[in-house]
């Protein structure tokens, strides 16, 4: 009874934590300069093409104890993206949007000879109960396209760190990906023209006070880009990366 009395206690404690926590970072959210009351993923139609960009503030951290995952909230300070996993190297991650709708599903590709860091991104959810890439249906529904981890020897000469290819490895890849996920500085940029269409940044906890660190940061996406499937990428350089 002691120890289900002291487990209990630090479950209110943890939970207690979590919502003076959110509360922080909701409250600093609505700061933000240029950031007024809009819908998610709707573009602005302002002169300024940075005020035209959409800013979440992304929580490494799960709405649920005891679980990895990621909080996102916008620029209201409300919820707008989740994830829940448990494991470190989970063979399956699936975004959710504040209600707790799926969104995206992330999952490592199957095949025999496919590398670890090669996924596949669906829309929804889309559960595969297959054992393993022997399995004969790798997924009732077809994917939306693949990210890859760059690897090689050149790794060094590029600034790349993964590419983003249509629906299978093998294919055009339509965006790549540049910077440091460790540092929470890249960006992702249309493959043929070069444009940077979302963007991984430090956030900084107030005017000359410093930063979050790496567990809290901004993910700023550009008009015309997916804010979901944005979100899907910083995923996808977590379990990459991390």
């Amino acid at each position: 009874m002691f120890l289900f009395l002291r487990y209990l206690s630090r479950t209110v404690h943890e939970e207690q934590q979590f919502e003076n926590e959110y509360k922080r970072l909701a409250s600093l959210c609505k700061t933000i300069p240029n950031e007024d009351r809009h819908q998610i993923g709707e573009p602005r139609h302002d002169s300024n093409a940075e005020e035209a960009c959409v800013s979440f503030t992304v929580w490494r951290k799960s709405l649920l104890i005891n679980c990895n995952g990621f909080t996102v909230i916008d620029s209201r300070g409300d919820i707008v993206y989740r994830v829940d996993s448990y494991g470190g190297r989970p063979r399956e991650v699936v975004l959710m949007d504040g209600a707790g709708k799926s969104v995206l599903t992330l999952r490592r590709l199957k095949k025999l000879l496919a590398r670890p860091d090669d996924w596949l991104v669906y829309e929804g959810e889309d559960r595969d109960n297959g054992p393993s890439y022997k399995s004969s249906k790798l997924s009732r529904k077809k994917p939306i396209c693949c990210v890859r981890r760059r690897v090689g020897i050149l790794r060094a000469a590029s600034n790349a760190i993964a590419y983003v290819c249509r629906a299978m490895p093998g294919k055009a890849r339509e965006y790549v990906i540049e910077g440091s996920y460790a540092n929470r500085s890249c960006k992702v940029l249309e493959e043929s023209s070069r444009d940077v269409v979302a963007e991984i940044k430090r956030k900084e906890a107030s005017p000359g006070g410093g930063s979050f660190g790496t567990e809290v940061f901004s993910l700023v996406v550009r008009p015309g880009f997916d804010c979901g499937f944005a979100m899907a990428l910083v995923l996808l350089l977590d379990q990459m990366f991390s």
